[in-house]
């Protein structure tokens, strides 16, 4: 199942003697930037952004998307019909306008790789002077970025690519909840009052590409407002897949346009061996569930319904479909796999460099590209690089997402030994071992007992909360 960190709600973690701390020293995480690189940001941000080279896209009626609180605004969008489909202005910010290359701020971005999300506090990637204010896409403000102009056609594919250096300005700075309220009561902001008609077909598309995407709720850890942490399940609303449409389309056109010129740095995921497909659909077979034999893995994923018991544990065994992700940099031609099996097509990161290391080098790639110009030697000098810098900072992120996780989980059922709970079983070994997912409070973890099945609801009783080993564990009742 998917877990994501929920971000800092409320303070008071003191008091309640619950925080994340030692997960913070176990994992070695950063907590402060050095000053030299503190003193660089100044540096920049006192410094104003050139003009001359720069389009002024001030004019367009941008307007940001995140979660609530969000302070780090990597995009904005305007999304515009025209006489033959629509026009995505996307704006992303560009950080390269305030990082030297070779300068202390990049040696430390390097070294941390992306922003790591903790209930408590997040670990920037960029000092927060920087990711949090002066190129952070806040509204009311004329900000640096890099924006991509994609027109669609009316079937909601890509007919002409644009990228230029950009001066933008967003208007209004919205969050998932109120954009869904917007929508459901036909009242959206006009800048993304098309987003469902594009999210709509680019999802369309998605599914002839074969996107094997998964639909299972979060695990969130968020402030339960009187000092300590609660677990949360957010299914993930429809508006947030719209937006991501967008993300994945402006990735999926840099990909096209490295690929076109032989350099750059992919995001991969190999496509699943046809034996693995297979051991799927016997899974599903046994589960109950019907999967016809000519309907593609994306196909059948989207057609179930991950709250029925059944189908939630087919989504959590294809997880074995997207298996071996990482990056995949080239200078001297495309590479010979160069497919992220998960969007069906060949992808690159370019949308969150405020977050994440990798977007803003993509970005230059791209930029000189549709300059007809030379990479940037600093650029070159990095790409070989990239992979093994992104690959431990994702490592690193997957487990401070899963010790958050399980460090919640325990204080939320540490009072509760020996009660019994109804729970579905996700993951079945040997009929003995397994893990089972209870809804209330939503936990998975692990589960023995005789006659465990894949998919079954049957009745556990919990035997271990431990919170200082961050251990959970129950057998069959």
């Amino acid at each position: 199942m998917s877990a994501a960190v929920g971000p800092p709600c409320g303070t008071g973690v003191a008091a309640a003697a619950q925080d994340f701390s030692a997960i913070r020293s176990e994992l070695g995480l950063p907590a402060d930037y050095p000053p030299a690189a503190l003193a660089e940001v100044e540096q920049t941000v006192a410094q104003p952004v050139p003009t001359g080279s720069r389009a002024d896209a001030t004019d367009l009626p941008l307007v940001t998307v995140d979660p609530p609180g969000a302070k780090d605004l990597d995009q904005a969008v305007l999304v515009r019909r025209r006489h033959r489909g629509y026009r995505i202005h996307y704006a992303i910010a560009d950080v390269a306008a305030f990082v030297v290359p070779g300068g202390a701020l990049d040696v430390e971005a390097r070294r941390r790789g992306q922003t790591l999300y903790l209930p408590d506090g997040n670990v920037p990637l960029h000092p927060t002077r920087l990711s949090e204010d002066a190129a952070s896409l806040l509204p009311g403000q004329v900000r640096a970025a890099v924006l991509w102009t994609i027109d669609l056609d009316l079937d909601g594919l890509p007919v002409r690519v644009d990228v230029r250096r950009a001066l933008v300005r967003s208007v209004a700075q919205l969050d998932y909840d109120g954009v869904q309220r917007s929508l459901e009561l036909g009242a959206p902001h006009p800048s993304i009052a098309l987003l469902p008609d594009v999210g709509r077909l680019r999802r369309e598309q998605a599914m002839r590409r074969g996107a094997i995407e998964l639909g299972l709720p979060e695990q969130q850890v968020e402030s339960d407002g009187a000092g300590g942490w609660r677990l949360v399940l957010r299914p993930r609303l429809v508006v947030e897949a719209w937006n991501a449409e967008i993300s994945l389309l402006t990735g999926m056109c840099a990909a096209e346009m490295m690929l076109s010129a032989g350099i750059g740095v992919l995001r991969t995921v190999p496509d699943p061996e046809p034996e693995t497909v297979a051991g799927l659909r016997r899974s599903a077979a046994r589960l109950g569930v019907d999967w016809p034999v000519d309907l593609p893995p994306a196909v059948a994923l989207a057609e179930l319904d991950p709250i029925r018991p059944e189908a939630l544990a087919v989504h959590v065994a294809a997880t074995r479909l997207l298996r071996g992700a990482g990056y995949t940099a080239f200078g001297d031609g495309a590479p010979a796999k160069a497919n992220h099996a998960g969007i069906g097509a060949s992808y690159a990161h370019v949308t969150a460099p405020l977050r994440r290391l990798v977007d803003r080098y993509s970005a230059e790639v791209c930029l000189a590209v549709a300059g007809d110009r030379q990479v940037p030697g600093w650029v070159l000098e990095a790409l070989a690089q990239l992979p093994s810098a992104m690959g431990s900072s994702d490592r690193i992120a997957g487990q401070v997402e899963r010790a958050c996780i399980a460090q919640a989980q325990a204080w939320s059922l540490v009072s509760r030994v020996g009660e019994d709970f109804p729970a579905t079983v996700l993951r079945a070994s040997n009929g003995v071992a397994g893990e089972v997912f209870v809804a209330d409070p939503p936990v998975i973890a692990r589960c023995t007992g005789d006659g465990l099945g894949e998919g079954q609801q049957v009745r556990v009783r919990l035997v271990v909360a431990d919170s200082a080993r961050r251990e959970v564990a129950f057998e069959v009742a």
